[in-house]
């Protein structure tokens, strides 16, 4: 609860914030650079004033004190969300995540430990901004499982360093990152790939330009409309059946269910011969005035 208490500074509590350490408000807040600028100017605090402030907020529940522990630390939000900055992803939203991530950590701060609050602060700051980057780099994601995280963020920095990367290459970075090299180069062809439109391009006059996937992965069966047609069509040709069966005399129906529509007993003229006492002749002149009598009906 009071996290979520915490999660409702903006720019008017900032503002506050700033007024009440008799610092100077930008004029235009609402900007990215203001902000940054904004956030650059709430000092940082002693290490006597976080211990008493965190002391109040876990003890105490003061809400002020957590909101200037907070405060005091959004420059270094800033600070490691610059460092994602190759994502591609806007640096106002990372500041936005790694925000929430502070304010996770704050909640959760013990001044007893003995360590400074942005020593213990960034690994959830980071967490948030992992977050948010594995969400949003692509519309397929590329990790889902812990262990793809994190081989997806060591990956990527490693490639930075090697480009593409080569057997040995591969081999040495699934050896520092204590995964296999299958997963390596799995993760590797997920980092190199992008998203493409299913439609075509925007520039459809362009000859040269590669056919969108929705040419040539359309499949024709999966259409809704047609799979309604197919089901209507075989539920009518199925009724045609029964009507015609049921037009036949009882011999008749019998020769042709035996001969055409029981798949796993088919039986042969004779063997309808010698149990009706007639010819294989007379039997196939049964059979052939039955299927006429049925076809006609389909033809109508």
């Amino acid at each position: 609860m009071a996290t979520a208490k915490i999660a409702h500074m903006t720019e008017t509590t900032m503002s506050q914030a700033l007024v009440a350490n008799n610092l100077p408000i930008p004029s235009a807040l609402g900007s990215l650079d203001a902000y940054i600028g904004a956030v650059h100017q709430i000092p940082v605090l002693s290490v006597e004033d976080e211990q008493a402030l965190a002391r109040r907020f876990r003890d105490d529940q003061d809400l002020d004190a957590a909101r200037e522990l907070v405060m005091s630390h959004l420059r270094f939000v800033v600070h490691v969300a610059r460092g994602y900055n190759g994502y591609g992803l806007p640096l106002g939203d990372l500041i936005q995540e790694g925000n929430i991530g502070l304010m996770k950590a704050v909640k959760r701060f013990d001044p007893a430990v003995g360590v400074r609050l942005v020593s213990f602060a960034v690994h959830w700051i980071r967490a948030e901004m992992h977050e948010f980057i594995l969400k949003n780099w692509r519309i397929v994601k590329v990790a889902t499982t812990k262990a793809q995280r994190k081989l997806f963020f060591n990956l990527r920095k490693s490639k930075k360093r090697l480009g593409w990367l080569n057997a040995a290459e591969v081999t040495a970075v699934a050896k520092d990152l204590n995964v296999s090299e299958r997963e390596v180069l799995e993760m590797e062809s997920r980092l190199s790939g992008r998203d493409i439109g299913f439609d075509l391009s925007s520039d459809d006059d362009d000859d040269h330009a590669p056919p969108a996937p929705a040419a040539y992965l359309m499949a024709q069966e999966d259409d809704p409309s047609q799979a309604y047609e197919r089901a209507d069509s075989e539920d009518h040709q199925l009724e045609l059946l029964r009507e015609g069966l049921l037009q036949l005399d009882v011999r008749s129906r019998d020769i042709i269910k035996r001969r055409w529509l029981d798949a796993d007993s088919k039986v042969t003229l004779q063997e309808l011969a010698d149990e009706y006492g007639v010819s294989a002749e007379r039997i196939r002149q049964v059979e052939a005035n039955a299927l006429k009598k049925m076809k006609a009906l389909f033809a109508a």
